[in-house]
């Protein structure tokens, strides 16, 4: 008899690290039936990669709401799931990550007595508001799962400290890395076309991404003046490429500081060929992302953190991510010691990276092929 696996989302970064599995979980339809739902938690940003990636979707929940504030996510994704558990009843509820999605299904499981398998399993940066809210989410994640599906040793261990039974735990690297290098290998016909559309001149590209809601307020103004100022000390040697995140609270003080500077580019939200165009083009990376840090290596871009924290602590360990936090000064000075010192630019560059080798897909269908 055929195991049922019911695949939950709702973000974009979650559609880009689960696509490979539910592309490997189709090719043993002999051993599985797959069904997806998205909770729309992210819509506008989300369907385009549902596209791209050729995710059939069976159920949508359409939560997706002006100003949404967790409570309505988690509620939504609670009744939507429960409701799908209740005509599905599958054999397992797989989720990615450290979303609200991913919380509120496993906990829609739990209820149901259904099995969670989690992936992305044992990050932790024991701050349960750094990052906010997703520390939590994926504590109570790994708290009602039954398969652990983990990046790294580091990971496995946190699991086991937290009590967890070993033999539950597999080591598959990042399923992001899949994603990555499978596209990667693709000559996207947009390549040239995003870069005449965003009238990039020769010069260094350094890609920017902020959205964390730890940076709301004061750290996102500090890290807009920062990069203000190294824009204008290296007006014509880079180009700051930010695409903007649709949060209102995110997109008013970068457009206030960043807006009218002939070297930094502000663009809308980009579809996944056209930003995987420019992460190759790119010359390093400035982020407060987790997703990045993990795919960063693989393409040798060395990446500077826009965190106090991270669950992501190999790359920083490795040498390919440093964690600049967000005051001013220090992001002043470390971005312009990657821009001037070409024997820290390449030691960053030439790390290999430690998230994985473009196989966790496999190990992971491979382990419910066991189960």
């Amino acid at each position: 008899m055929k195991k049922k696996i019911l695949f939950v989302f709702g973000t974009r970064p979650e559609a880009i690290k689960i696509a490979p599995i539910i592309n490997e979980f189709r090719k043993h339809s002999d051993f599985f039936e797959c069904k997806v739902c998205v909770s729309g938690q992210h819509r506008d940003l989300l369907n385009p990669f549902l596209k791209y990636f050729e995710i059939k979707v069976d159920f949508n929940l359409r939560l997706m709401k002006m100003n949404q504030d967790l409570k309505h996510i988690t509620i939504a994704v609670l009744k939507g799931v429960e409701e799908i558990i209740e005509e599905e009843q599958p054999d397992y509820i797989l989720v990615q990550g450290d979303t609200t999605t991913s919380m509120a299904a496993s906990l829609a499981a739990f209820y149901k007595n259904i099995k969670v398998a989690h992936v992305e399993a044992g990050l932790r940066t024991w701050n349960r508001f750094h990052p906010f809210p997703e520390e939590a989410n994926r504590k109570i994640i790994d708290s009602l799962s039954d398969l652990f599906f983990v990046h790294t040793i580091s990971a496995k261990e946190n699991l086991l400290k937290e009590g967890v039974d070993p033999d539950r735990i597999e080591i598959t690297g990042n399923t992001v890395i899949d994603s990555l290098l499978e596209n990667a290998k693709k000559d996207f016909r947009s390549e040239r076309t995003i870069l005449e559309k965003l009238s990039l001149n020769g010069r260094k590209i350094i890609l920017m991404t902020i959205h964390r809601r730890e940076n709301f307020g004061e750290p996102i103004i500090d890290i807009c003046r920062a990069i203000k100022t190294v824009a204008s000390r290296y007006k014509n040697v880079v180009d700051f490429v930010l695409p903007l995140h649709p949060n209102p609270t995110i997109q008013s003080p970068i457009c206030s500081i960043l807006g009218n500077i002939k070297n930094i580019i502000l663009t809308n939200p980009l579809e996944y060929q056209d930003f995987m165009c420019l992460l190759k083009k790119t010359y390093f990376i400035i982020t407060d992302s987790g997703g990045l840090q993990e795919e960063a290596p693989s393409l040798g871009k060395p990446l500077l953190l826009l965190r106090k924290t991270t669950e992501r602590p190999e790359g920083v360990q490795a040498g390919c991510v440093e964690m600049i936090g967000t005051n001013s000064e220090n992001i002043v000075h470390t971005v312009s010691s990657l821009i001037d010192n070409k024997a820290k630019y390449e030691r960053m560059a030439r790390v290999s990276n430690p998230y994985g080798d473009g196989n966790a897909s496999k190990r992971i269908v491979a382990r419910f092929l066991m189960e």
